[in-house]
C-alpha cells in the first residue's frame, strides 16, 4: 500500500502541486495523493478496492473525472441564458455564470494537479525500473 504520512512533511512541489500533498517522494506524499483525488471525485469511488490500492489508476480516472467536469461546466456556461434566463431572477444568470468560471478556474487547477501527481508516479515507475 501507499507509505503513511509523516505529520511533519513539508507541503510544497512544484507550480500547481495541490497543498493538501506533501511533495512526491517525502514520506506519506501518496497516502495524501490518494486522499485528495478521492476528495474530487464521487464519494461512492472511496468504496472502491482498486481505485484505493492502485494509485496510478486513481489518478487516471480522478482526471478523466475533472475532464468530464470540464466539459459538462463548458456546455452550462454556453446554454445557461438560453436554458434558464426566463425561469430565473433578474441578475441570476449572470451571477451564476461567474459561479461557473470560478468553478472552471478550480477544475482545470485539480486537472494540472492530478497531471503533476501522474507525472510523479511515472517518474518514480520508471526509477525503480531502472
Amino acid at each position: 500500500m501507499f507509505d503513511e504520512p509523516s505529520p511533519s512533511a513539508p507541503r510544497s512541489g512544484p507550480p500547481g502541486w495541490p497543498n493538501a500533498v506533501p511533495p512526491a517522494g517525502s514520506p506519506g506524499w501518496q497516502v495524501a495523493a490518494a486522499s485528495w483525488l478521492l476528495d474530487l471525485c464521487p464519494s461512492e469511488f472511496r468504496g472502491y478496492p482498486s481505485l484505493r490500492r492502485h494509485l496510478v489508476l486513481l489518478v487516471w480516472l480522478a482526471g478523466h473525472h475533472v475532464d468530464a467536469q470540464l466539459v459538462a461546466l463548458r456546455q452550462a456556461y454556453r446554454t445557461i441564458r438560453v436554458d434558464l434566463a426566463d425561469r430565473l431572477p433578474e441578475g441570476s444568470v449572470e451571477q451564476a455564470m461567474t459561479d461557473i468560471e470560478l468553478e472552471g478556474v478550480r477544475l482545470r487547477a485539480a486537472r494540472r494537479a492530478t497531471q503533476l501527481i501522474a507525472e510523479a508516479l511515472e517518474n518514480r515507475t520508471h526509477a525503480e525500473q531502472g
